[in-house]
């Protein structure tokens, strides 16, 4: 399967670009989220495609450092784009142009940041989504998705599939078996990641739950999918990245509860990633602070 790959690289960059959405670099994770996707939406799942593709191919043509590029380092931002907008809004002509165009934005601006050495991770999905999604709803009159008024379903389980529900929300899909998918996938490429995410996300369901947030919304990973990308940022073997998988997490379940309750960010869609992003930028401070008093200790 190897040598398939070898002969078509720009499929496995692709692959690659959708798995690191949840910082995988593997083509096996890519390719599972993308099946989660299909099943969810097959919009969802053409747009992913389709702006994983101009991101990747845009890193391609302004020659960025290939090393990069075969990580899938331009690839998951421009996916996210692509699923965003085509979760939210009605697929017309001008939704899938700006998925072709957001992606390949998504890359230029991720390119910036790499080269500043400022690690931003889903930061231009964000900022390039809250502007379209802003622009759109005061300039065009393109209806929202249908996506959006599908109604779920109670079930007895919702408490135990809540914890997988956040992975699958990290990528927009709400349906039960999207999110075990993408714990699987991410499983495959690192256990340990897997495992702190799916505690992440338990613990995301359970404060938010104290702090009187909807149960319907916590059942459907909401307040989860956050907290499931901080604790991959952090996660490893060692005994004190659970102490820094705890920080980061606590931290950007405080700043989604906030900016959900508050409906901060209503105006240009919502929340996104934002929260992952604010929480892990405050926790890569305090690691860096601790880091440099211990040095100048010793």
């Amino acid at each position: 399967m190897n040598e398939f790959f070898k002969k078509l690289p720009f499929i496995d960059n692709v692959l690659k670009g959708i798995g690191q959405i949840m910082l995988q670099e593997n083509r096996w994770t890519g390719l599972l989220f993308l099946i989660g996707i299909f099943m969810g939406s097959w919009q969802c799942g053409i747009a992913v495609l389709l702006s994983t593709a101009a991101g990747t191919f845009t890193a391609m043509k302004l020659r960025y450092d290939k090393s990069e590029i075969n990580a899938g380092l331009y690839g998951f931002s421009a996916a996210l784009v692509g699923v965003a907008l085509s979760f939210l809004f009605e697929t017309t002509l001008l939704i899938w142009i700006l998925i072709l165009l957001g992606g390949a934005l998504a890359a230029v601006i991720q390119h910036f940041f790499i080269q500043k050495k400022i690690p931003v991770f889903t930061f231009p999905f964000i900022v390039i989504t809250w502007v379209l999604v802003f622009a759109l709803h005061h300039f065009t009159h393109i209806p929202p998705s249908a996506l959006l008024s599908c109604e779920v379903i109670p079930t007895k389980y919702d408490d135990l599939l809540a914890c997988t529900n956040g992975f699958g929300e990290v990528i927009f899909q709400g349906g039960v078996l999207s999110g075990m998918i993408f714990f699987i996938a991410v499983f495959i490429s690192s256990p340990v990641a897997a495992l702190y995410g799916l505690t992440a996300s338990i613990l995301g369901a359970g404060l938010s739950q104290m702090n009187g947030e909807p149960i319907k919304e916590i059942h459907m990973g909401l307040f989860g999918f956050n907290a499931v990308l901080s604790a991959i940022v952090f996660s490893g073997v060692k005994k004190t990245d659970g102490l820094w998988v705890l920080i980061a997490v606590v931290i950007t379940i405080a700043v989604d509860d906030f900016l959900v309750d508050n409906n901060c960010l209503g105006a240009v869609g919502g929340v996104f990633t934002f929260p992952f992003v604010v929480g892990t930028w405050i926790t890569l401070f305090i690691q860096k602070t601790v880091r440099k008093l211990a040095t100048s200790q010793s």
